[in-house]
Order: C-alpha cells, then sequence, then structure tokens
C-alpha cells in the first residue's frame, strides 16, 4: 500500500524543509568570533567560580601564586594561540554565512568534550585535593576568560574594519 502525503512527505518537500532549517542556523562569519567569545568566557567563569570555591579556607599566597602559572602557561600555550588560530579559520570561509556550530572546527569540540570529562572526573572521584581543584581550576578559569575576552576584542575589531571599508 503506498504511504500517503499525510504520513511522509515527497523527497523534494523534505528536502526545502531541511534547507530552511539550515538556514535559520546560519549566522554571518564574523558573528562565529563572538559566538567563540561568549562560549569560553562562560566556560572560563565557570571554572574560575568551581576554583574559587574550592579555595575556601585554602588560599595563600603561594597557591595565589601557582593559580598565575598555570594561567600563564595555558594562555601561553593552549588558549593565546588557539584564539589566533580560529579567528584566522573563520575569517577565510569564503561564504558569508556559515552554520551556527562553526566557531570551533571538530578537533577543538573533541579537546573540549576530553576537557570536561577530564575535569568532572577529577571532581568527582576526589583523586586530587581540592586545593589542587583550586589553583588549577582557578588559573585554568582565568585563562579561558581571558580567551574569551580576545575573541570579542577580535570581533569588535574585525567590526569597526568592515565598517570602515564599507
Amino acid at each position: 500500500m503506498a504511504k500517503t502525503k499525510w504520513f511522509t512527505a515527497p523527497e523534494e518537500d523534505r528536502s526545502k524543509s531541511e534547507n530552511r532549517m539550515k538556514h535559520k542556523l546560519n549566522v554571518h562569519k564574523n558573528t562565529l568570533i563572538l559566538i567563540a567569545g561568549i562560549v569560553w568566557a562562560i566556560a572560563g567563569f565557570n571554572i574560575i567560580r568551581i576554583g574559587l570555591i574550592a579555595y575556601r579556607g585554602n588560599l595563600t599566597w603561594w597557591h595565589g601564586l601557582l593559580s598565575a602559572a598555570v594561567f600563564g602557561a595555558f594562555q601561553l600555550f593552549v588558549f593565546g594561540k588557539m584564539v589566533q588560530k580560529h579567528i584566522d579559520r573563520i575569517l577565510q570561509y569564503e561564504d558569508e554565512r556559515q552554520n551556527f556550530f562553526r566557531f570551533f572546527d571538530t578537533r577543538a569540540y573533541i579537546i573540549m568534550a576530553f576537557m570536561m570529562t577530564l575535569g568532572i572526573g577529577l571532581r568527582v572521584s576526589g583523586v586530587v585535593p581540592n586545593v589542587f581543584i583550586a589553583v588549577f581550576y582557578t588559573g585554568l578559569g582565568a585563562s579561558l576568560l581571558l580567551a574569551g575576552v580576545l575573541f570579542i576584542a577580535n570581533y569588535i575589531r574585525v567590526i569597526r574594519q568592515s565598517k570602515k571599508s564599507a
């Protein structure tokens, strides 16, 4: 028995619907830089919050210095490079409109998932002392937050440049 249109849409209707949905998720490629900034800033703020909560009763100048070292290492070797890499990639897209989720590439999503899994696992397992969580999360979160701020600052720079050239 043949299926009626009520149960399944003909192929052409289905593809039109899928295309409309894809286009609803598209944003100007410059907006991807802003999205990345917001995502990293929120993540950084949340991780700093977890670190500061873990610091309760454990904050010493030495721990603060260690958090600053963690911040510097992540900024120098990871997030500082990552910000520029993603901005360059986004700006090189030929099409002006891109899918909302293209603010990161596949590798960055995998790294983010790994970091989240490892971080949650360390906290929940109790394998590391609370002071380690405090020191590490505060430094890591500050570096993530700065990465978010750098993305947003670059978004503003790109928008200003595009207005000048228009």
